[in-house]
Formats: C-alpha cells, sequence, structure tokens
C-alpha cells in the first residue's frame, strides 16, 4: 500500500517515469534501481544498487531525529547515483492500517472523502495532521459493498522525510511502509489465503499480513540482529568483532551441537520473543477474521539481513506449526532459472524494500 505523493503534493507528467527505490532505515540508505524489460515474460533488469551507513542518532525508531545529518547522507546518495526520482520507505512502526467498507457504486471522486469521515475512529491523531491513501482489495464482485484498506501517517513524520529529500536535490514520487514494499517484491503472484512477513533487521523486527497483494496488519518487535550480537558477546567476550559474530550466527546459530552450544543458547532467548510475538500475531489475525479459510495465513516469508540466522525457518515451522521460508528477493524481478543475481542470496535479504520499491513503476 502506498502514500502515493501525487495525491497530496500533485507532481509534474514527468514524475510518473521510474524512479530508484531508497530504503531508509535508522542505521542504512539501501538503493536499487530495476529497469523493465522491452520483452514480456523477460526478466527485469537491476541497474543500480548499494548502501550508505546512517549515523547513529539521525533516525530513531523510523522518526528523523536529526534532519541535517539525513540530508548529508542524501546529498552522498545523489552524488553516487545521479539519481533525482525516489521511491521512499516509510517505517511501518509509524503506520495506522485498517479495513472498512464502502459501497461498491461509490464514485471515485467520493472515496477519500468518505474515508476522511473513518479516520478519527481508527487513527489516534486529528484527520487535518493525518496524510492517508487507501486500496480497494480485488474481490470476485457478488457483493455489493469492497474492502478497503486504508495507510495513515502522521504529516510531520512524512514532511521530515520529504524536506529531506527536497534539501538534498531529490524528487520523491510516491512515500509507503517498508512491507508493503517488501511484499511486492517477495509475495508470490497469485498466491491463496494470507502470508506474514518478517523483516528480522539490525535494530527490530517487523511483522507484515499480506492478503490479495494488500498490506493489512503491522507490527514490530525492538529485537533485532543486534540484540543476538549484545548476547553473544555476554558469553563469548565484549570485544569480539562484530563480523565474526556474524559468522557465528550465520554458520551455527540455532544449530545445538557440542560446537555450538554456547551460540544455541546465547541467541535462544531473544529468537523465542520474537517465535512468540508471531504466534501471538497470528492468532489475533484468525481471531479477527473469525478463522476465515480465505484469510488464513498459510505461510511466513523471512526478510532482512538478520534472517540468514542459521536454523531460523526450521525453528519457527516446527514451534508455530506453520510453514515458515526464507523469501526470494527477486520473486517478482529476476528469473533465477537464467538469471544470476549481481547480489548474493545472504545479502540479498537486506535488499527486499529497496527492491519493492524499486518494483512499482515496472509492474
Amino acid at each position: 500500500m502506498k502514500l502515493d505523493l501525487s495525491r497530496i503534493f500533485p507532481p509534474p507528467t514527468y514524475l510518473t517515469m521510474p524512479a530508484m527505490g531508497v530504503d531508509i532505515s535508522d542505521s542504512s540508505l539501501k538503493y536499487m534501481m530495476i529497469k523493465a524489460s522491452s520483452r514480456a515474460h523477460q526478466s527485469k533488469k537491476l541497474v543500480s544498487w548499494g548502501d550508505i551507513d546512517i549515523p547513529s542518532g539521525t533516525v530513531e525508531r523510523g522518526q528523523v531525529t536529526n534532519s541535517e545529518r539525513l540530508v548529508s547522507v542524501l546529498k552522498e546518495f545523489k552524488v553516487k547515483t545521479k539519481a533525482e526520482l525516489i521511491n521512499v520507505s516509510l517505517p511501518e512502526e509509524k503506520a495506522y492500517l485498517f479495513e472498512t467498507e464502502i459501497k461498491r457504486d461509490t464514485p471515485i471522486k467520493e472515496i477519500r472523502s468518505l474515508l476522511e469521515f473513518r479516520l478519527e475512529e481508527n487513527v489516534p491523531i486529528p484527520s487535518r495532521d493525518i496524510y492517508f491513501d487507501y486500496r480497494i482489495l480485488p474481490d470476485d464482485g457478488e457483493r455489493s459493498s469492497v474492502q478497503v484498506s486504508v495507510v495513515a501517517y502522521a504529516k510531520e513524520t512524512i514532511q521530515k522525510y520529504f524536506d529531506a529529500c527536497v534539501e538534498s536535490g531529490l524528487r520523491p514520487v510516491s512515500f509507503e511502509v517498508e512491507a508493503q514494499a517488501v511484499a511486492r517484491a517477495m509475495i508470490p503472484h497469485g498466491i491463496k489465503g494470507a502470508a506474514m512477513l518478517v523483516d528480522f533487521g539490525k535494530t527490530r523486527t517487523g511483522i507484515g499480513i499480506v492478503h490479495k497483494g494488500a498490506l493489512l496488519y503491522t507490527s514490530t518487535i525492538d529485537i533485532g540482529g543486534e540484540t543476538l550480537s549484545q548476547s553473544l558477546r555476554k558469553v563469548l567476550g565484549a570485544d569480539i568483532a562484530e563480523s565474526e559474530l556474524t559468522k557465528l550466527k550465520n554458520t551455527q546459530g540455532l544449530i545445538r551441537t557440542i560446537d555450538s552450544a554456547l551460540v544455541y543458547e546465547a541467541v535462544l532467548g531473544a529468537v523465542s520473543v520474537i517465535k512468540d510475538d508471531i504466534a501471538t500475531r497470528m492468532q489475533y489475525w484468525h481471531l479477527r477474521n473469525g478463522n476465515s479459510d480465505a484469510r488464513r495465513i498459510n505461510t511466513i516469508v523471512l526478510a532482512g539481513g538478520s534472517s540468514n540466522l542459521k536454523g531460523l525457518p526450521a525453528y519457527i515451522s516446527q514451534s508455530i506449526g506453520i510453514t515458515c521460508v526464507r523469501g526470494n528477493v527477486w520473486e517478482n524481478t529476476l528469473s533465477l532459472s537464467d538469471t544470476v543475481p549481481p547480489i548474493d542470496r545472504p545479502h540479498s535479504f537486506g535488499y527486499a524494500t529497496a527492491v519493492g520499491l524499486a518494483l512499482k513503476h515496472t509492474m
């Protein structure tokens, strides 16, 4: 689900051109440019990609806390890539999502006004201080009403990102919730039921639930790869390098052997919290939807750089009883049968949001 600036700050027609995906997190900026193929059924082409570190204290829990530093990072990005048009991620922990129904024959020009009246019932911010967008979910056309998913953000949150981009000489075409971009990149077309996305990042883990291509639920857990590193340092030594900790997580992780017992015990506690939260959110979703088979979560898809933790998919699958897999970041971009991605699989997970943002104008 996107917050499209064409509905907020009307752009000139050239802003509908393909834009670079820019994923801004608390610790890094990742970017991706994808070019659509001129031939049907042919893989798209990756034109440009990379990442830039963001200094600590610049963005905290998705909130821009130091605009000057963010402008500096964006200017570095612009010099490095020569980019002008960008699609930008928004932190899911700052998003408000809800579903509602409207009559099927409601005129398009009246939908936004109708939804504005429902914001006060679902968002704890005055409607005058909100930017929002909506998406009508596809259905069989038999009912007199249609489901609409709505995403809203405080104007202040978006405005800080927008102003930083403009001051950097960049032109933001749209803003989009991280999890929606990840879904565009990784969720196969035509999947039945709902899918849960678990974005296991450096500083936090995002949980999103996607149905019919639309993000309908998000939640954030304040546990990420850094939490596992802190636990490992307590048992292995405070001076051990992050690169070595990453290697231990990715080669031993949740596989318990005589040699890996210390690593297993160190990371298990944090991962079990994530597992419990996944189970709680899944139960809530199923109860909210009356245990509907059509909306039942049938698969859990892992993304994010910390999802490389050894044994993580099997641990979640066995604990929760639902298939959990590491997603394919290139699911809707490249055919792996005839293309070798330029980014190796372990590193690709960290680019899921940027890939999804870059795909917006190529699908």
